[in-house]
């Protein structure tokens, strides 16, 4: 499959071994982190222990390395976007642990539920035989751009996963704000393609990433989401004139750069 570009920024993309990243100059963190995710993978990672070490990505320049010291006493998590979780053996995972396929996420996500989203995808796959897995950042650049560290690295607004399921065949992605007290939501493709200005599954025709496929919900998680009959009182969370106003200033900013 094509992977999603990104205009306007300068950019290195990196090939790991099982799964592919593209740094941003601009944010010295990941634009998307994407990975063919298969249940002969998850059963692998299932076998193999969690030993990963955070440490900055060597084979980018310089100005573009985020660094142990920028995390360090900075309130926020190293949020992976490809999972360490999904990597099948030791030398996968310890890749899953450079900081270029990281961002600063609030502990309340990283721990609640972002990490019910990596479960709910590796769900879904496990069923399936194999998704198809795009993650990454929104930035909200309405709003004075908060930072941490002395490499000043950008804490996004969002998170999000995207999943193309070629079974179904059927996508869909989950897009969670980054806060102190997360909300999550499942939206179509082409709704996070307006959100974020990347879309990550571009070779995909434009009717499959307009609907919403029949996603697992959210596992384990107080913030658990389904786009299900059933969850009423989380969707109208989601449409508080609070998480609204966001997500409208950063859906206009981004369209506002094209």
């Amino acid at each position: 499959m094509s992977l999603p570009a990104a205009a306007g920024q300068k950019t290195v993309f990196l090939c790991n071994n099982d799964y592919a990243v593209l740094v941003s100059e601009n944010t010295k963190s990941p634009l998307w982190s994407a990975e063919d995710l298969t249940e002969e993978q998850i059963e692998a990672a299932r076998q193999t222990a969690r030993t990963g070490h955070f440490t900055p990505d060597r084979r980018l320049p310089s100005s573009m390395q985020a660094m142990l010291s920028d995390y360090h006493g900075s309130g926020y998590d190293r949020g992976h976007m490809t999972p360490s979780g999904d990597e099948p053996d030791t030398s996968s995972q310890n890749q899953s642990f450079l900081l270029s396929n990281i961002v600063p996420q609030t502990a309340a996500l990283n721990r609640g539920a972002w990490e019910g989203v990596e479960s709910a995808v590796r769900g879904w796959a496990d069923q399936e035989g194999e998704v198809f897995v795009v993650t990454g950042p929104g930035y909200n650049p309405d709003e004075a751009q908060q930072t941490l560290g002395p490499g000043h690295i950008p804490i996004p607004a969002i998170t999000w996963k995207a999943i193309y399921d070629p079974v179904g065949p059927g996508t869909g992605a989950y897009v969670c704000l980054n806060t102190a007290k997360p909300v999550c939501k499942i939206t179509s493709v082409a709704m996070l393609t307006q959100l974020v200005h990347i879309d990550p599954f571009p070779a995909l025709p434009e009717h499959l990433k307009a609907q919403i496929a029949s996603m697992p919900p959210i596992r384990q998680s107080p913030y658990a989401l389904s786009h299900r009959a059933g969850n009423e009182k989380l969707q109208k969370n989601w449409k508080s004139v609070a998480v609204q106003k966001a997500l409208k200033a950063l859906l206009h900013s981004l369209r506002g750069n094209r």
